[in-house]
This record gives C-alpha cells, sequence and structure tokens, in this order.
C-alpha cells in the first residue's frame, strides 16, 4: 500500500476544505475543524495556505458577540475563476456565465444568423461582460465523437460546419468542449433535479428533438461513437419514434408512444427511473409522467419510477454551466 506524502495530504486536505466552504457557504475555523475530523494547527495551516493560494478570503465574523480568531468567517474566492455554459440550437444561442460558486454573473441570447463561429464567439464575449474564462461547454443536438470532439454528422443548426469546435475555441483562445445537448440536461437532472440521489436514471428528452441520455453509476455513458441514447431512430409501429411522439397531442395517446420508447431502455438497461424532459416532459408534469408509469408497468415486470423533470429553466444551459465547473474547479483547486 502506498502511503500518503505531506504533500499529498495537504493536497487532499484543501481539497476537502474548498468543497466544504462550496456546499456551506462561508465557515469559521471551528466548524471547518468539525466538518473535516482535522486538528486545529492543520486547519490553521490549511486557512493560511488557501488565504496566500488567493483561493479563500475573510468574509466578516460569525456572531455579533463573538470576536476574535475564531469568528473569522471564511468564504471562496468566486471571482478567481468564470466558466461559460452555452445552448445551441436551431433558432437561438443562449449562454449563461457564473463565477467558481456557481453565481451567475451575465448571460445573452440572439437568433442565429450569418457565421456561426463569429456569432458564438460574440454572444459569449457579451455574457462574459470583459471576464476572463477558464473554460466554454457548448450543448448542441448531435452525435459528438469521443476521439475529437467534433460532431459525427452535420446537425441542424444553420452554419454548422466540420471543425466548427475548434474554429471558436481558437476565436476565443480558451478550452472549449462540445456536448450533445440532452446529455447535458442529465447532467442537471442528476446534480439539481428530479434524478438527485439516483446513480442509474434514463431522461428521455421531449422536445422540438426527441433524444435520451443514459446515467449509470452517476456518470453520463456516451457509447463507442458518443450515439447512445439516440432513441429518435427507434422503429416503433412502423414508424421513427421521433415522428411518433410529434405526431399526436392526445395525452393518452402521447403517454402510451412515450412508454413505447422507454420499454426499450427499461428492457436493455433496468435503469429503476426515467426522467421526460424537455418542452413537454415538463408541460405534461407529474400528470404525464404517472400515464407513462402505468403503461409502462403493462409492458415490463421490471418496476420502474417515471418523473417528471424538476430541472427550472434551461435544462441544457444548467448542465453545461455544471459541467465547465466542474473542470474549473479540477484547475484552481
Amino acid at each position: 500500500m502506498k502511503t500518503a506524502t505531506p504533500s499529498m495530504a495537504r493536497a487532499i486536505n484543501d481539497r476537502l476544505a474548498l468543497d466544504l466552504l462550496l456546499e456551506h457557504g462561508p465557515l469559521t475555523a471551528p466548524q471547518l475543524r468539525e466538518l473535516t475530523g482535522l486538528s486545529r494547527p492543520t486547519v490553521s495551516d490549511l486557512i493560511e495556505r488557501l488565504k496566500g493560494g488567493g483561493l479563500i478570503e475573510e468574509a466578516g465574523e460569525r456572531g455579533e458577540d463573538r470576536r476574535g480568531p475564531n469568528a473569522r468567517l471564511y468564504a471562496l474566492v468566486a471571482g478567481r475563476a468564470h466558466v461559460a455554459g452555452v445552448d445551441l440550437r436551431r433558432t437561438a444561442i443562449k449562454v449563461t456565465v457564473a463565477d467558481l460558486t456557481g453565481h451567475v454573473v451575465g448571460s445573452a441570447v440572439r437568433e442565429i444568423s450569418g457565421d456561426l463561429v463569429a456569432l458564438v464567439a460574440a454572444t459569449v464575449a457579451e455574457a462574459a461582460g470583459g471576464r476572463a474564462l477558464d473554460n466554454v461547454v457548448i450543448g448542441a443536438p448531435g452525435l459528438v465523437k469521443p476521439m475529437d470532439g467534433e460532431l459525427a454528422v452535420a446537425n441542424d443548426v444553420p452554419g454548422w460546419r466540420p471543425g466548427l469546435v475548434g474554429a471558436v475555441r481558437e476565436r476565443l483562445g480558451v478550452p472549449v468542449v462540445l456536448e450533445n445537448e440532452v446529455n447535458l440536461a442529465a447532467v442537471a437532472e442528476l446534480r439539481t433535479g428530479a434524478a438527485q440521489g439516483s446513480d442509474d436514471f434514463v431522461l428521455l428528452w421531449l422536445d422540438d428533438g426527441i433524444g435520451a441520455a443514459v446515467v449509470l453509476g452517476g456518470r453520463v455513458r456516451r457509447g463507442a461513437s458518443g450515439g447512445a441514447g439516440e432513441v429518435g431512430f427507434l422503429d416503433v409501429e412502423g414508424t421513427p419514434l421521433c415522428i411518433l411522439l410529434q405526431n399526436t397531442t392526445r395525452p393518452e395517446e402521447l403517454a402510451r408512444r412515450v412508454a413505447k420508447g422507454v420499454f426499450a431502455f427499461v428492457t436493455l438497461l433496468d435503469p429503476g427511473l426515467v426522467v421526460l424532459g424537455g418542452a413537454t416532459g415538463q408541460d405534461g408534469g407529474d400528470e404525464l409522467a404517472g400515464q407513462v408509469a402505468a403503461r409502462l408497468g403493462e409492458l415490463s415486470p421490471a418496476p420502474t419510477e417515471v418523473r417528471a423533470t424538476r430541472v427550472g429553466g434551461n435544462a441544457v444551459l444548467e448542465g453545461a454551466v455544471l459541467t465547465a465547473l466542474d473542470t474549473a474547479r479540477d484547475n484552481v483547486w
């Protein structure tokens, strides 16, 4: 067994303290000792080290009648890094910029027109408002190739072309990562939405496009070619599921058809949970989820819970920001 070196132990303790400050907000030294189980000298050294590195700062004191070192609050330096999440689809590009704590500090929306590389760069710059970015995560429809991070085939976003991600990266001068938009929505459901506490689930995306994301063991599974979850191509009753689901407005019939598509995932993966996302999943809410669950129960013996999305707002954008923040925190911490 390899023994941790002093420098490795310090790095582990630093990361633990930073994660706790991120989760709980400003904390005092006694609170850090209680939450980490570390000794007083170790926490004192840790605080001085993180302050010297520009990672934490004093943020007032705890309690009006308690003065002195033990009452000082320490908080993350939120502006140490900023990230951008991008939702890029057929009609518009939406960008959110957040600081290291996840607090939103800027946003921008533009219609799709003209040169797409220039448009993405300009919209990101507008949302950043002059702030330097650690990294950018773009969510867009399509199969993202694991080898080079570009689309396997062109999507339906006007102006998309091969090498677009690399061109945006060069234009912005920061790391840029492309991810399938439904995969990013699944990240949001896992962290803040209907799938919190569930390591295994499938997100069925019912929106302008039809797709799915597979999460197993708490991780998004993309497949060998990036095509995991492309359920829109699934043949159901002689018709691709993407067409079948867009050709009905009757709730009972919609639920029956959704259950048919979900059944394929339940049969192969037995995820235990299916989340209905996108505009239709959001609008249908618990009623649609309940109807799909009932239909699914008639098709499959595997017990499967069906929930409506719990992510408020734009799940793709939220997932992009969360993914970008994971990278930024690793880089900074």
